[in-house]
């Protein structure tokens, strides 16, 4: 993958990301703030509240389980998003099958769920295989763009 552009969250400055280097942190050229990490955090019923609710920015919740066929349709999509909107939006996925409090909380019925969560709280949900267009669609509500 080439070069990644990301906004701070703190002074709105675009960032040019390039590939991972190990050991090297990575910070806004402008305001020095650490810049949140590309790709899709993985959360559990235990670290939910603090990944998912606390998150001072929208979530967009990928809910999956590893034998599930069209979830992995999904990933690569879920992946752009995660670096493509980095910034303005917090991606995260939760395998149901290790972590099924979540997915009850939610009356998770279907695979592949997404939800869409501003301060924990549910604000829009897709189910099954979208297309990127489509969830980029539902999100420009949630966040304003």
């Amino acid at each position: 993958m080439g070069d990644v552009l990301i906004k701070c969250p703190v002074c709105g400055a675009r960032n040019r990301l390039t590939p991972a280097q190990p050991g090297r942190k990575v910070v806004c050229g402008k305001c020095k703030t650490p810049l949140p990490a590309t790709g899709p955090l993985v959360v559990s019923d235990g670290s939910f509240a603090q990944d998912v609710e606390e998150s001072p920015i929208p979530v967009l919740l990928d809910l999956w389980a590893e034998w599930c066929g069209p979830c992995h349709m999904l990933a690569p999509i879920v992946e752009q998003l995660s670096v493509e909107l980095a910034g303005s939006l917090r991606v995260a996925k939760l395998n149901i099958d290790e972590n099924p409090g979540t997915a009850a909380r939610f009356g998770v019925r279907s695979i592949p769920t997404l939800l869409v969560l501003r301060n924990g709280t549910e604000v829009d949900r897709l189910v099954g295989v979208q297309p990127k267009q489509e969830i980029l669609r539902r999100l420009e509500a949630v966040l304003g763009t």
